[in-house]
């Protein structure tokens, strides 16, 4: 199950996140993080591909130098003409390494830090998406295709997670109209939980009815868009979980569309909030992940994820019937452990896994109303933007990844128990701040290939389960 709200609601700067939708200073210290394209001969040489700031972050100002947001609110010009704050605000360049602590590291990878420290105040966690040059975003074709990279985990604890996902961004971040920055200042954010916290979409500031006292302050208006989470972790539980909507792109979303949960209208809207998770605890197999060698996979140590997108007659525009993963630890290929909690017969996301989890743990089929994986490999078709985040969660303290969630359920309900974190004050963001301020994740050797192509040893289970 995946969040119930916006990924940025966690990961803002505390001296007053800021954005906008003309171009100020060019980023001109980029990160990068290494990656490669394959076949069945070889893989590319290295390719150092650059990654940018989400727009969310940014400071962003005036003519007159002054702020068009700050401290959780509009100046109040924006709050009114949400058209001509975005004519009027300019977007600046991101110190990435000061600011954010985001970072090349020495093995060519990405580092991203928890908490940073600055002149101006302090930030939590963030988001980037990787370029293809300077000024558009690299898409992403993933059908009949697999997708590795490496991650380290390993200081993640209970409470943060550290994200890798593609969602149905533009290519040229939404650029056009009063929307001048485009992909270049890390705009046109979206992802299947319609967030409100958007600051900018379509070319307007979302400043309509804005909430400066929800958690996170929110607007009228919610980004929609397909969204395929390929690893959501810390080094207690992980999942990856398809996210189908029934319209494609960003959707700028209003009302029921948006599907809020606090309008009681989840399931009404355009895209499946829940998704349909493969989360190996969740699917009974408690000691296939985490901390120590007592694990399949021990998440004290680097591990290699691959994720394959299978289509039913093995092209690139066939229907996708299945998401399979494989892990690479200490030169050993670890498959994906089996679903006991079900059947005991799948390991991996099909039509079929996901309707008798659906059934079997009580929970709304939102995934099959929303097309199931055929919806998914139509967005995978058309193209997604890869993203990369570190957060904490201000709302449920990431119960949904790893503890027990929902609370108000018996703790005999199948599906609940997600992961073995406890919960409690030790999860909050608070406590994480201030006991955890250097936790980071770091990924690394990002490959797309056909199957079989990106890790030596894959293509022998492949050839076993396909």
């Amino acid at each position: 199950m995946a969040p119930s709200f916006s990924r940025a609601a966690a990961l803002t700067a505390m001296f007053g996140s800021v954005a906008a939708q003309q171009a100020g200073t060019f980023d001109s210290s980029r990160p990068t993080i290494n990656f490669q394209e394959c076949d069945a001969s070889s893989c590319s040489p290295v390719i150092k591909e650059q990654v940018v700031l989400d727009a969310n972050w940014r400071w962003v100002h005036d003519a007159n130098m002054k702020n068009c947001y700050k401290d959780e609110d509009w100046d109040s010009a924006c709050a009114s003409d949400p058209a001509s704050c975005a004519a009027n605000c300019i977007m600046e360049d991101a110190k990435y390494d000061s600011t954010y602590s985001i970072r090349t590291n020495w093995e060519g990878g990405l580092d991203l830090g928890f908490v940073t420290h600055h002149q101006y105040g302090e930030n939590y966690g963030s988001r980037v998406y990787m370029m293809e040059g300077s000024d558009k975003y690299k898409m992403f074709h993933l059908k009949n295709r697999e997708f590795t990279f490496d991650v380290d985990v390993s200081t993640l604890t209970c409470g943060l997670n550290g994200a890798l996902y593609f969602v149905e961004m533009s290519e040229n971040g939404d650029l056009g109209g009063n929307n001048q920055a485009g992909a270049q200042f890390g705009t046109g954010y979206c992802d299947a939980q319609c967030p409100h916290d958007v600051k900018w979409i379509k070319g307007e500031a979302n400043s309509l009815e804005w909430n400066n006292t929800h958690q996170p302050p929110i607007g009228k208006h919610g980004a929609c868009c397909a969204e395929m989470d390929i690893w959501e972790a810390n080094r207690r539980a992980t999942a990856y979980t398809p996210h189908p909507c029934n319209q494609p792109g960003l959707v700028k979303c209003t009302g029921v569309d948006c599907g809020d949960n606090e309008a009681n209208q989840r399931y009404q809207g355009m895209c499946d909030k829940d998704g349909c998770d493969y989360n190996n605890y969740r699917m009974g197999e408690e000691m296939f992940y985490g901390m120590g060698a007592g694990f399949d996979l021990d998440t004290t140590k680097p591990m290699t994820v691959v994720t394959q997108f299978i289509t039913e007659d093995g092209t690139d525009s066939g229907k996708l019937t299945d998401i399979k993963r494989f892990y690479v630890q200490d030169g050993r290929v670890i498959e994906n452990s089996y679903a006991s909690a079900l059947d005991g017969l799948d390991n991996s996301v099909t039509d079929g896994f996901c309707t008798k989890q659906k059934a079997a743990f009580g929970d709304v089929d939102d995934f099959s109303i929303k097309g199931g994986l055929e919806a998914m490999g139509q967005a995978l078709e058309r193209g997604m933007v890869l993203v990369i985040s570190l957060w904490d969660d201000i709302q449920v303290n990431m119960l949904w990844l790893d503890s027990t969630y929902p609370l108000n359920k018996p703790d005999d309900t199948p599906g609940i128990h997600r992961g073995p974190c406890p919960g409690g004050a030790a999860s909050t963001p608070k406590e994480l701040r201030a006991n955890h301020p250097d936790a980071t994740v770091k990924f690394n050797n990002i490959k797309v290939g056909t199957i079989g192509s990106t890790t030596q040893g894959v293509r022998r289970l492949d050839e076993m389960h396909v």
